[in-house]
């Protein structure tokens, strides 16, 4: 009991230095701030439903980008993932696989964006590929480590009867994990939908593009309507994950 708490009283000094270093308690700057946050609320209020026509069209755009990029990105990661497991492959081949798959994470979804735009042009197509790239990266990592907590009994019973690694791979790992796999691609496609509005900040297509216009302006009104509109696609989007969750996850039977 008395390390828990010495522990605890640990952790909560280190974040308290780590707040004053960021200036957390700065007053003056906190409570700057949050007038500051009174005045764009009371900007923003009305909305301005005129915009609707125009952010919807955008929005759609960063649907379908959102969409195909996840998908792209997830029919990548699996193979790439595979060849991550380590109880599966060799050292080596497991080791480049994850290091490929770090180093495409480690480039935020919208410099791969600013990339994919010195490659393609501005649109929508450069948006689709930073969207997969970014998705490949985190996918694979994740799917990497699920494979490797499948249950070793039931690996070594299926490799007894000199089943080949596609085998494993087919009959093992695919069903063992298809839960959370569907489970990691709609969390990546709601978090896609979410993270590739910004997009058209760096010419990438969708709907960063409008928001970016209304910021630049300081056309508050019709920004909120845009986040509203945002909010009611991420709404409706959890729906459909819940639904799709529940219809087609494999639960235990009683």
């Amino acid at each position: 009991m008395k390390t828990n708490l010495l522990i605890t009283a640990a952790i909560a000094l280190l974040l308290g230095i780590v707040l004053n270093e960021l200036g957390f308690f700065d007053s003056a700057k906190l409570l700057r701030g949050f007038r500051n946050l009174g005045i764009l609320a009371a900007d923003m209020v009305p909305p301005d439903f005129s915009v609707l026509p125009v952010a919807g069209r955008a929005l759609w755009e960063t649907v379908l980008m959102s969409f195909a990029g996840t998908l792209l990105g997830f029919l990548a990661s699996l193979p790439l993932s595979i060849l991550g497991t380590r109880n599966l492959f060799p050292t080596v081949l497991s080791s480049l696989a994850r290091f490929v798959a770090a180093a495409v994470r480690t480039i935020p979804v919208l410099l791969w964006a600013i990339i994919f735009v010195i490659l393609f042009g501005l649109g929508p197509l450069a948006g689709t590929f930073g969207i997969a790239a970014y998705t490949v990266g985190y996918l694979a990592k994740i799917y990497s480590d699920l494979f490797e907590g499948t249950d070793p009994e039931v690996l070594e019973a299926v490799g007894s009867t000199g089943a080949s690694k596609l085998h494993l791979v087919r009959f093992v790992f695919l069903p063992e994990g298809a839960n959370a796999i569907l489970t990691q691609l709609l969390f990546m496609l709601e978090y896609n939908i979410r993270a590739s509005s910004i997009l058209g900040f760096v010419g990438a297509g969708g709907l960063g593009f409008v928001m970016q216009v209304y910021l630049q302006t300081l056309e508050y009104r019709r920004l909120a309507s845009v986040l509203l509109l945002i909010l009611v696609v991420v709404l409706a989007m959890d729906g459909v994950s819940a639904w799709i969750r529940k219809r087609f996850l494999l639960t235990a039977q009683a």
